[in-house]
């Protein structure tokens, strides 16, 4: 098909939901023309490729743009269609472990009734994050987020995926990521400490806090459905700030059905504000804290997170 900006293009990362994307792209590609219509597609190589296409894409006159894959991908299009400061809409087809983001927009992980939320969806205008954080390179740089970034253990729990190969005698791909991530998180939970770390909220004082983590929401969900900004809206202007403190690993485990609930905010180590603007950076000279946008490790404190109220157009379900 030659190149039609009217019509959807779909950018596909084949290694989401561990690998299962590829596997089942004929079935989903079927699904999708059936119940959504004609579209065009990219598939993704490597890290950051969603971010190239998405943004040569957006420049040549394409007006509606399609992530499938996890919050990763989605991340990438994402960053894309904003760094190409065009007017292009922002679709979602969910295929991936976690699926965060989707939670709060209500879009289904069931592929037919997904693509008709495309077809039939509305379009909507969404707060988009923005972090200025350090590489690891050791250079300046700058990152969109749609989720929900943060530091402490959510970090080190994806450092852990990422390196955890335990789990490969299971046939399943998709089963595999999933009971890797939760054996990472109880790994991380059994044998994490608390930080110190000095945070500056909306150009007041700058206060020094520890925390088990630390996290900058835009929106409601992160690690695989907990409800962390139970709160949260994706249009006002403003970050849900959450603060897991000084809290034993025994406590975490016995209260971790209240991150799924989202009702943690009740419980005395747990902290949580409004506001637009973070600085954050590590209270001890040398000391590495890695950051996680959307569920992909970006880099390190010193960081600033910052909200771009309305940035986004994204089609959501009518």
């Amino acid at each position: 098909m030659a190149f039609d900006p009217s019509v959807a293009l779909v950018i596909v990362n084949p290694q989401s939901a561990s690998g299962s994307t590829r596997e089942r792209w004929a079935e989903i590609a079927s699904d999708l023309r059936a119940h959504f219509g004609a579209f065009q597609v990219a598939f993704t190589k490597k890290q950051g490729d969603g971010i190239e296409i998405a943004f040569h894409a957006a420049k040549k006159g394409r007006k509606f743009i399609i992530a499938c894959g996890g919050d990763g991908t989605i991340n990438e299009v994402a960053n894309g269609i904003l760094l190409s400061q065009k007017d292009v809409e922002l679709g979602i087809l969910p295929s991936g472990t976690g699926g965060d983001f989707r939670r709060t927009l209500g879009i289904s992980t069931e592929v037919r009734q997904a693509a008709k939320q495309l077809r039939e969806g509305v379009t909507r205008l969404v707060d988009v994050g923005k972090v200025s954080y350090t590489n690891d390179k050791g250079e300046f740089s700058e990152r969109y987020f749609l989720n929900v970034a943060s530091f402490g253990l959510s970090a080190s729990v994806i450092r852990r995926v990422k390196t955890n190969i335990k789990l490969q005698w299971l046939p399943l791909q998709e089963l595999r990521g999933k009971l890797s991530f939760a054996l990472s998180t109880l790994q991380e939970i059994m044998e994490s400490n608390s930080i110190y770390v000095k945070v500056k909220i909306d150009e007041k004082r700058e206060n020094s806090l520890i925390t088990l983590n630390f996290c900058i929401c835009n929106a409601r969900f992160f690690g695989g459905g907990m409800k962390i900004a139970p709160n949260a809206r994706i249009n006002d202007g403003l970050f849900d700030v959450v603060n897991i403190g000084d809290i034993s690993a025994l406590k975490v485990i016995l209260n971790s059905y209240s991150l799924y609930q989202g009702t943690h905010l009740s419980l005395p180590e747990v902290g949580s504000t409004l506001a637009k603007t973070i600085e954050a950076k590590p209270f001890h000279k040398g000391q590495e804290i890695q950051i996680e946008v959307d569920g992909e490790l970006i880099g390190k404190l010193p960081a600033k997170f910052e909200i771009i109220p309305n940035a986004l157009k994204i089609r959501v379900p009518s």
